[in-house]
């Protein structure tokens, strides 16, 4: 018996209910069971104003109404619905409807039995249904868009007591800019449902959901190589990047933004991966269409993760196949040794220096002054700095001061000589041939490309 169970005695009645959700909402400690939600139910009475006694159903939108929603999310949908399919070939024997909400909480695509159309929309559990926290109170669909994070609502958990037979998992999908697009979500109207199978669920969808997640970007970076790299042991979600034959990042996932510290202003910029990771530009010859297991070692120093590198779809490659999800799939027992940096700087020392760098970018820094960050000899630090980074010290100026060069460019509207002197250039004309050797383009082209 689930711990909701051992407490349902005082919770399994309306009123009794509702007088949990006002005590809690006015700070007492929540009962058994509840503590997970229980933020969300302060919300719902005190920032929502919502009442746990209302009674009234769920809105269901009309078709016409629908349409507005679903329109902008159709790419997704379509998208999606291999994982939707799958996941409700598992839950439908259990009696669950699968939705795929939008990021105000409305279901613009769904899959339940036809039987019981009725008593789903008489639920609001159905296409067209609108769960947002602010109109419904805690919910497995409103509360993960509030929290931005998995949840599972069972029963009595729900703030509303209309909904305390009501079962129900959601996960958050994620788009290409790291942003909520869509909420995944099972329920199931069963009051005999346990909350130790109904917590079964939350697993499925949240796999699901990030297999939606991941099908997406790559479909949206088909032409890009994909680089997706597993976290360290116990660590956070798989990471995602979308990166340009020149080995510029122009696209990560979430889980990427949060734990490389990557930004639009950096994408846009175009940050090279090899900024993160030791260079290993073999990944990116590769002319066949598979996928390539490799491990990454991390700039500056000798951790590593195992990752998987997909080459840019092909005209003949199946689009589907193609952009199959493949997180969670990286066979490390098929990886490579993890590759050891020879000599090269300390990671105190290449951190040392990469933040010199980053202030003094726009004056003259020379192979001295380095030297002396790194607290080395000259001879030593060029030697020791090209086996940490893969490229001399002056190439690294470059690339460095090309970047923000790019950063400028489409953020300001600063002349081009001024972006020059401002980055470390003598002059425009020194920018233009160092900056046309990089990207193969000129800094006036570059600009008018991203506005």
């Amino acid at each position: 018996m689930g711990l909701l169970e051992r407490s349902a005695s005082s919770l399994d009645t309306i009123a009794g209910h509702a007088e949990h959700v006002y005590s809690v909402a006015e700070g007492a400690a929540p009962p058994l069971g509840i503590q997970p939600v229980s933020s969300s139910w302060q919300r719902s009475a005190k920032k929502h104003g919502l009442d746990p006694l209302d009674s009234q159903a769920p809105r269901i939108l009309t078709p016409a109404e629908l349409k507005h929603f679903r329109e902008p999310l159709d790419k997704l949908i379509f998208t999606a619905r291999q994982e939707i399919d799958e996941l409700y070939e598992v839950v439908r024997e259990a009696g669950y409807t699968v939705l795929l909400c939008d990021s105000s909480g409305v279901a613009v695509a769904h899959r339940g039995e036809n039987a019981l159309a009725s008593q789903f929309q008489y639920w609001g559990t159905w296409l067209g249904g609108v769960w947002s926290e602010e109109v419904e109170g805690t919910n497995g669909i409103g509360t993960v868009i509030a929290e931005e994070r998995p949840v599972t609502v069972h029963r009595s958990q729900h703030f509303r007591s209309r909904h305390i037979n009501l079962s129900c998992s959601g996960a958050p999908v994620f788009g290409v800019d790291g942003r909520l697009i869509a909420v995944l979500d099972v329920s199931a109207i069963d009051p005999e449902l346990s909350e130790r199978a109904h917590a079964l669920t939350g697993v499925l969808t949240v796999r699901s959901a990030r297999a939606i997640e991941e099908r997406f970007f790559r479909e949206q970076f088909r032409r890009e190589w994909i680089v997706a790299v597993a976290p360290p042991e116990g660590g956070a979600s798989d990471m995602l990047l979308a990166v340009a034959g020149n080995q510029r990042i122009v696209g990560a996932n979430r889980a990427a933004r949060t734990s490389l510290m990557l930004d639009d202003r950096g994408l846009h910029a175009g940050t090279s991966l090899w900024s993160i990771f030791e260079r290993n530009i073999d990944l990116f010859r590769r002319q066949d269409p598979t996928d390539i297991a490799a491990r990454l070692l991390i700039a500056g120093s000798n951790d590593s993760r195992p990752a998987l590198v997909t080459p840019p779809g092909h005209p003949m490659t199946d689009a589907n196949l193609h952009t199959r999800p493949r997180l969670g799939s990286i066979d490390i027992s098929k990886l490579p040794p993890a590759p050891q940096a020879q000599g090269g700087l300390s990671p105190g020392a290449m951190r040392r220096v990469r933040e010199f760098v980053e202030v003094h970018l726009g004056e003259s820094i020379d192979l001295s002054t380095l030297a002396g960050v790194a607290g080395l000899s000259v001879h030593h630090f060029a030697r020791q700095f090209k086996q940490s980074a893969g490229m001399p010290p002056h190439a690294y100026l470059t690339q460095k001061r090309i970047e923000r060069a790019q950063e400028m460019l489409v953020q300001t509207d600063l002349p081009l000589a001024e972006i020059a002197f401002a980055v470390g250039f003598f002059d425009q004309g020194h920018l233009a041939r160092h900056f046309r050797h990089m990207l193969g383009t000129t800094p006036r082209e570059f600009r008018w490309s991203q506005r």
